[in-house]
């Protein structure tokens, strides 16, 4: 007899529960954290009892490790080998640590943390696993930004650091984030060749672990004074009239942001007091992230109550850095990632004493920072998304910067996204401005007089890989006439025209396309700056129409 709808639905759920639960009972076996096996024992016994989607909850937890990439790990807290928890990090640490020292060398490790969920006891369990593999630990002192602890990696010489923060992931996510001894984020093949290691290293009970933390036993080491000395010297005016207000956005950024402003000599901060403080449940914004909507409310508030004349955003572990800035109409306006980007990069040319400069950006942002570059007589690379690429852009790297609110003005000392040196030379830049009586959106105008307007635009595709992929090869194997194209990797897809450009690439993490649209339209000579600017967008708007077409 065929079974009905419901007998094959029981019988898949009995066979799902029943594979998850051993699955289960052998991690608990194997978890070296009771409260972990006691979580996971719980969602065990209520699948048990035929819970509502307690069975489904079991096999998600057990549906396979977290992938290691190029950001480390990322995943919600939660029991379970498809969660953050001490047993995934000891595991993980343990594959690090055999990548590490496969040649037989030992060194330093760093190991910093953010304030999020589990991080304290996330970064003592990485740490504890390091010392027990023989490496030298050196652990940062309380919770920290990134680029403090990617600054210390090069300031004690040490062979890789570990981040634990998930940046601007929702409240129930947190992170475990390498660095290698150059001081920049692990690029492939590297990521893979420690998943490997991962997936040989013993069961997490079993891992040898060394040393402790609260009893001295593992040292610990505060860099701060020497990154801020740091960043105090970037700013290159003399200005330093301005009234900013700032947001850490319930992250760890704070204090080290507006002591590297007072050290920086801009003394009128004004934090928001509601975001000022840690907290892992950051309970005054719907995502910590300050691209998304709503975001900024209260910053832009403050901004407008105190009559600021520059706001910044810091997402939750401060490596990324929002500016918004006053209009002539009396509100406020957020500038895109390529707007910052360009101010940045032209601001730190413009200041010299580099010789033969290189600049960076990545395939999807702004090429305007080609033109700057060539303006300044700069060189300029462009490479795949991410700063695992921007800092690795060639020699003489002075500046870098990716669309999403990621900049880094200091690769000497921080080889990766850095959202507090980031807003010192944004306050640097804005304070001369306000000298001269000017403002950010006077010299962004002068910089598409001088190189065109430049817009840009993101697209979210929702598509079933098996129709993405497809769409994907008919534009490479047969694009639009007009259109010329690159693959510049297996996964982009580069289509360019005169005054435009188009790229494509898959989603990580969820059946989407993302799509990045740029037009370019010069200014005229004379006051033609606002006809430019409709026109560009006139064009923007048939250019993300045009997508959906050229993608069938």
């Amino acid at each position: 007899m065929t079974p009905t709808g419901a007998e094959s639905t029981s019988r898949e759920s009995t066979t799902r529960y029943s594979t998850s639960r051993e699955a289960a009972l052998r991690w608990i076996a194997d978890d070296p954290d009771p409260t972990t096996r006691a979580e996971l024992q719980a969602v065990v016994d209520a699948a048990a009892a035929g819970a509502d989607g307690a069975d489904r909850e079991l096999a998600d937890r057990m549906s396979g490790m977290l992938r290691f990439g190029t950001a480390g790990l990322r995943g919600p807290v939660r029991a379970g080998p498809a969660g953050m928890n001490v047993a995934v990090v000891r595991r993980a640490t343990a594959g690090l640590a055999a990548w590490l020292g496969r040649a037989g060398e030992r060194g330093t490790v760093v190991v910093g943390r953010d304030a999020r969920h589990g991080s304290e006891a996330f970064a003592a369990a990485a740490a504890q696993v390091l010392a027990g593999a023989g490496f030298g630990v050196a652990t940062l002192p309380r919770p920290l930004p990134t680029p403090v602890l990617a600054f210390a990696v090069r300031e004690l010489g040490a062979v890789a650091g570990v981040q634990i923060t998930a940046s601007h992931n929702p409240p129930a996510d947190n992170g475990y984030k390498v660095y290698l001894a150059d001081g920049a984020q692990l690029a492939p093949p590297s990521d893979a060749e420690i998943e490997v290691a991962i997936g040989a290293a013993p069961p997490a009970v079993a891992v040898p672990t060394g040393g402790d933390i609260s009893a001295g036993d593992i040292c610990t080491v505060d860099v701060t004074g020497s990154y801020l000395e740091r960043v105090a010297a970037l700013p290159c005016g003399g200005a330093r009239t301005l009234r900013v207000v700032l947001t850490p956005m319930h992250g760890v950024g704070g204090d080290t942001a507006v002591r590297a402003l007072h050290g920086a000599g801009f003394t009128d901060v004004h934090v928001v007091a509601s975001q000022a403080a840690p907290d892992p449940d950051f309970p005054t914004v719907a995502f910590p992230n300050p691209e998304e909507p709503g975001a900024t409310d209260a910053l832009l508030a403050l901004a407008a109550e105190v009559d600021a004349d520059l706001a910044i955003a810091l997402d939750p572990d401060a490596d990324r850095c929002a500016l918004a800035v006053p209009t002539s109409q009396g509100t406020w306006r957020m500038l895109s990632g390529d707007e910052t980007g360009a101010l940045l990069g032209d601001h730190l040319l413009r200041s010299g004493g580099h010789t033969d400069p290189l600049v960076a950006t990545t395939v999807v942002s702004s090429s305007m920072l080609s033109a700057i570059a060539t303006a300044h007589g700069a060189r300029y690379a462009e490479t795949l998304t991410g700063f695992k690429w921007i800092v690795r852009g060639g020699p003489g790297l002075v500046y870098g910067y990716e669309e999403a609110l990621g900049y880094c003005v200091d690769p000497d000392a921080v080889r990766d996204k850095d959202g507090i040196a980031a807003a010192v030379v944004a306050c640097d830049l804005a304070a001369g401005l306000r000298a001269a009586g000017r403002g950010l959106l006077d010299r962004l105008d002068e910089l598409a007089v001088a190189h065109g307007v430049h817009l840009t635009a993101g697209m979210s595709l929702r598509m079933e890989p098996a129709t993405r992929d497809a769409a994907v090869e008919r534009l490479r194997s047969a694009p639009p006439a007009g259109w010329s194209v690159e693959r510049p990797a297996p996964d982009v897809l580069v289509l360019r025209r005169t005054g435009e450009r188009l790229v494509v690439r898959p989603s990580g993490t969820e059946p989407m396309l993302k799509a990045y649209l740029q037009v370019v339209e010069p200014v005229p000579a004379g006051d033609a700056l606002a006809a430019a600017r409709a026109a560009a967008g006139r064009r923007l708007d048939r250019l993300r129409a045009d997508v959906h077409g050229l993608l069938g």
